[in-house]
């Protein structure tokens, strides 16, 4: 689902790029033609995704055991860097644009960016809710981007419409407004930066998910209790290192078998556990 929604994106970015671009060339709007260079970044940042999701979905391998979802954070960490990279370079060209007289925007510019914003909003919601919805960080990160690419629209409509309206002495409206946008796309790109890195660094999942993945293998018969629980986020699922107190008085062969029934409820639940790690811990208190 994820890769398909990608590729549509991928082809949609890649249209609108081009048309961005040479409406701007035509209409003489440097803020468009930005516009144009971001859904471009776009096309970039969604091939970026798209191996990436490939790659955390492939089986384990004796040379990598714990799987290959470490691609995807690393996606996200380039999605961000592009995002970022995109900001200063618009940025820097906008300020010259601002300091170098040049000629009115075409008003047709703005009948492209009112298709462009409503096409990029589309995608940001279809994209949002798959990432959301298979727990993908570089989905979402690839969703932000399209919707930064809305927003640099929304900002090149509001100066080319300044700049048509007051007309001369105005015609670097639009420019101000692509350096605006500018500040939004900064924005974006450092919060999934660091969301990125945080995965990468193997920080905790929300305090809910670790509160519910402790209560699971408390359904199991004869654990008494749960110790110590760690979890790791890992591309698309979850690694559990979950230390579960029994009774200290069964035989080995017993805590052998309630570590397998722990792992098992976890594997089986909704939260895309991919692999646990069960220690058992023995309690002086006796369940009998």
């Amino acid at each position: 689902m994820g890769v398909r929604k990608t590729t549509l994106a991928i082809l949609a970015s890649t249209a609108l790029g081009a048309v961005k671009i040479i409406a701007g060339v035509l209409g003489n709007s440097y803020a468009l033609i930005a516009d144009g260079v971001e859904s471009i970044l776009d096309v970039m940042s969604s091939l970026v995704v798209l191996g990436s999701l490939k790659i955390a979905s492939s089986p384990p391998t004796a040379g990598f055991p714990y799987g290959y979802g470490k691609a995807e954070p690393l996606a996200t960490l380039i999605v961000a860097s592009m995002l970022l990279v995109a900001a200063l370079g618009i940025s820097i060209q906008s300020v010259r644009e601002i300091l170098t007289p040049h000629y009115l925007p075409a008003p047709f510019t703005l009948v492209v960016l009112l298709g462009v914003v409503a096409t990029k909003e589309v995608m940001f919601r279809i994209l949002s809710r798959t990432g959301e919805s298979i727990g993908s960080q570089a989905m979402q990160a690839d969703a932000w981007h399209h919707r930064s690419d809305a927003l640099t629209s929304i900002a090149a409509f509001l100066g080319i419409s300044i700049a048509l309206t007051a007309g001369e002495g105005y015609e670097n409206a639009d420019d101000w407004a692509a350096l605006f946008a500018c500040t939004v796309i900064g924005f974006n790109g450092q919060r999934l930066f660091r969301s990125g890195l945080r995965e990468v660094l193997d920080a905790a999942p929300p305090e809910e998910t670790i509160n519910r993945i402790r209560d699971i293998p408390l359904s199991v018969e004869r654990v008494m209790e749960i110790d110590k629980c760690r979890v790791r986020k890992s591309g698309l699922g979850l690694f559990v290192d979950i230390h579960v107190v029994v009774d200290g008085a069964l035989s080995v062969r017993q805590g052998h078998l309630i570590a397998h029934q722990v792992k098992n409820v976890l594997l089986e639940s909704n939260l895309l556990v991919l692999d646990v790690t069960v220690h058992i811990e023995p309690s002086d208190q006796s369940m009998d």
